[in-house]
């Protein structure tokens, strides 16, 4: 591996350099972005997968919507439709991909779901619905620089800090680990439970957050309940039996160990994140699994819910391990300016 990056380095360079200066085109006002004199949050990344974007938006929603009228907007990635759609009651994981449609089946009585590729497209549909959001959140878009929004959170997985990557190819960043400039917010996402003070020290180093930057620390809170449309089942009910395992997520290292904390034995069945599955990989898990119980994540369930029997998904929240209302503030404070 470590010689396979070596090769593609180069690659990175030219990469990084195209995108850098993508950046600095955006940045001195060449290339036009678009700001809003309402409230737009953007919640995305440097790397490419796997930080938390969705738990981070569904613990915004909870935040807010009580508050305000809150509407989410994504890509709607792997989506088999073009264009502005927002989520009803027959919307599919195909109409609008698995974690719009994992937003809506949760908050669907509080928010409006959207997806739009271009989301300064999205964003002016948005508004100009008769019942018009007044908070839009932004899925994933750290990178689409054609919107300016007020609020920047940008987040990095504790076991695969940006600060450790490199460009793609040779590695996993989107952009130049300089583009974190941008954030308002960082947080450090999928921590152990416990992070000692000399540790997060360590890492803010890494990270070097500028002035107006603060840092925080989250861990993922797994439910103790495992469930599906029908029931609920105790995650200790789990052990009386072997379960398969389906995931189609960019890193399931933390699901598998807190899995094999709880001594729950499984068969696990790796995908790739937002995996489609066909008839034959339905056929497969069914000839795998037999009767036994199936767990997947939330976000693999939108997927495949109507396909198995005996299927259910672990949900998961985010969880601050320290600052959390500090954060809140932050957030209050952006939204009341």
């Amino acid at each position: 591996m470590r010689r396979l990056r070596l090769i593609l380095l180069p690659f990175s360079v030219l990469y990084g350099a195209i995108v850098f200066v993508r950046n600095w085109l955006f940045d001195k006002g060449f290339l036009k972005s678009t700001s809003y004199d309402f409230p737009v949050i953007c919640v995305g990344n440097l790397s490419v997968g796997g930080t938390g974007k969705s738990p981070m938006i569904e613990y915004l929603i909870r935040l807010l919507k009580d508050q305000y009228k809150v509407a989410t907007l994504s890509r709607g990635y792997k989506r088999k439709t073009k264009g502005f759609l927002l989520a009803n009651s027959t919307t599919t994981a195909s109409d609008i991909g698995d974690e719009p449609l994992q937003f809506y089946h949760k908050f669907k009585n509080d928010i409006q779901v959207a997806v739009e590729a271009e989301r300064t497209v999205g964003i002016e549909t948005l508004r100009n619905l008769e019942d018009s959001p007044e908070v839009i959140l932004l899925d994933d878009a750290f990178q689409h620089r054609k919107v300016n929004a007020g609020f920047h959170i940008l987040l990095t997985p504790f076991y695969d800090l940006y600060a450790n990557d490199f460009m793609l190819p040779a590695g996993n960043l989107r952009e130049p680990i300089s583009g974190a400039k941008r954030a308002d917010v960082i947080i450090v996402t999928k921590c152990p439970t416990e992070v000692s003070v000399a540790e997060q020290t360590k890492i803010r180093k890494k990270l070097r957050p500028k002035a107006h930057q603060e840092v925080f620390f989250t861990t993922i809170a797994y439910s103790e309940t495992v469930q599906n449309e029908q029931e609920e089942v105790a995650l200790t009910d789990l052990k009386d039996s072997e379960f398969v395992l389906i995931t189609g997520i960019a890193n399931p290292t933390p699901l598998l160990q807190y899995l094999n904390d709880q001594q729950l034995q499984y068969t696990h069945l790796k995908y790739a994140d937002h995996y489609h599955f066909s008839e034959s990989d339905i056929t497969t898990i069914k000839q795998k699994a037999g009767n036994k119980r199936i767990l997947t994540t939330e976000k693999d369930f939108m997927r495949l819910q109507g396909s198995l029997e005996h299927l259910y998904y672990l949900p998961i929240q985010v969880q601050f391990l320290a600052d959390e209302q500090k954060f809140q503030q932050k957030v209050g404070k952006f939204l009341e300016s």
